[in-house]
């Protein structure tokens, strides 16, 4: 099958690499490997896909990876890429999202039979005793080179908390802690996690006189600047409960036309004969790229089913004129006597999640982007009431392809 680094690098998943030529000679036999997510929230999003997709394609090449839910390391909170300390969350709070997010990582890896784990670093970390921890940890690290790491040096002008300052140590004890249970020889994340990588490999060294590796991903942003998975409306999520499969499908539709191959590659399966093929579309000929982009992503995370069906519907709302299929579309229920009582448009479209706030809605219709049963809103507090109700509903625009069915209850 040939060697997993190559189609990493191949398809855009490495930034930096500890040492690649030993890192090669690793992969050429089966080894364990892991990335950490700190259980922040109740899902996952777009912005962790990178990091899954890469564990995916190590397990694809025979090699075991592990998730390790970071239990323990989010009740510290970690100052990579932030300007701005994290919030404290309360151990119920990220118990309660690490149980959430362990359905989400068995629709990308197959863990059954071992050839993939998942750890908590709480059942480590949390029993620690802090001055043996010092002891046997801390004397490795020196404090001049941690305040060096971009990702403390980035802190040190706006305030960099002491138990964040304890992040490092934590992340490097989880590599060690990994090392010793299950022989994990590869660490890999985001390339703001290059410091805190090398911290592990440097522990694993001078404890265990061993070499191990670490690889990083580049942070991925738009070609219009924009971070991943970042839209108006706030993060894309991989739950379908809080984005829903078209909605994903859409996000992914509507990418800007430079990005939609360096994306093919980073976030399907498509051979690399394939993407090179749709990288010869120009002009509306890649609308087609797009589309299979969209179904693919959505595939991997929603299942195939739910992935035709948003392709349908995508089909069915943007083909030709005269064809549109309102039933079809993304809809929300709002009772009949908001109309009845008349309802100002920039409220309307807030209301039923068209606009993220008030003051987005009303400069989506300032901009002249927001339309009712296709006609233009004249301005942000024209009232909507009854009278524009046909058959049972309205039908919402807001900008170029965003469309929602309102339904009258």
């Amino acid at each position: 099958m040939g060697n997993v680094l190559t189609v990493l690098e191949e398809r855009g998943f490495v930034e930096q690499v500890t040492d690649k030529e030993g890192l090669s000679r690793q992969l050429e036999k089966p080894t364990t490997c892991y990335i950490g997510f700190d259980p922040t929230a109740k899902s996952l999003h777009v912005g962790n896909l990178l990091p899954i997709m890469a564990l995916v394609h190590m397990q694809n090449f025979g090699h075991r990876p592990i998730v390790v839910m970071g239990g323990g390391t989010a009740m510290v909170g970690d100052p990579s890429g932030k300007t701005e300390a994290r919030p404290i969350l309360s151990k119920e709070e990220i118990d309660a999202n690490a149980e959430a997010l362990k359905s989400q990582f068995a629709r990308f890896l197959d863990f059954d039979g071992g050839r993939a784990l998942m750890v908590n670093n709480a059942d480590w970390l949390l029993p620690l005793n802090y001055i043996e921890f010092l002891r046997e940890i801390g004397r490795y690290f020196s404090v001049n080179r941690m305040l060096a790491a971009e990702s403390y040096k980035a802190r040190l002008e706006t305030g960099l908390s002491f138990i964040e300052f304890n992040y490092m140590l934590l992340q490097a004890y989880d590599y060690l802690h990994l090392f010793r249970q299950y022989d994990c020889r590869l660490q890999m994340g985001g390339n703001d996690q290059w410091g805190n990588i090398l911290a592990g490999a440097d522990l694993i060294r001078r404890l265990e006189g061993e070499t191990v590796y670490g690889l990083t991903f580049p942070l991925i942003t738009t070609s219009t600047g924009i971070k991943m998975g970042k839209t108006h409306k706030g993060a894309i999520w991989l739950n379908p409960k809080m984005t829903s499969p078209y909605e994903y499908y859409q996000y992914w539709r509507n990418q800007d036309d430079r990005d939609v191959i360096r994306f093919l590659s980073l976030f399907t399966f498509l051979p690399t004969e394939e993407i090179r093929e749709l990288s010869q579309l120009e002009g509306e000929e890649l609308n087609r790229a797009k589309e299979v982009l969209a179904f693919e992503a959505t595939k991997i995370c929603h299942g195939e089913e739910k992935a035709l069906e948003a392709r349908e519907v995508s089909r069915a709302l943007f083909g030709k004129k005269g064809e549109m299929d309102w039933e079809a579309a993304p809809k929300a229920e709002v009772p009949l006597v908001q109309f009845r009582q008349k309802v100002p448009a920039y409220l309307l479209f807030e209301m039923v999640g068209l606009c993220v706030s008030k003051s987005d809605a009303r400069r989506l219709i300032e901009q002249g982007g927001a339309y009712i049963n296709g006609e233009r809103v004249k301005a942000f507090d024209e009232q909507v009431g009854e009278d524009r109700i046909q058959g049972g509903g309205l039908i919402l625009r807001a900008g170029k392809k965003k469309y929602l069915r309102v339904v009258v209850v």
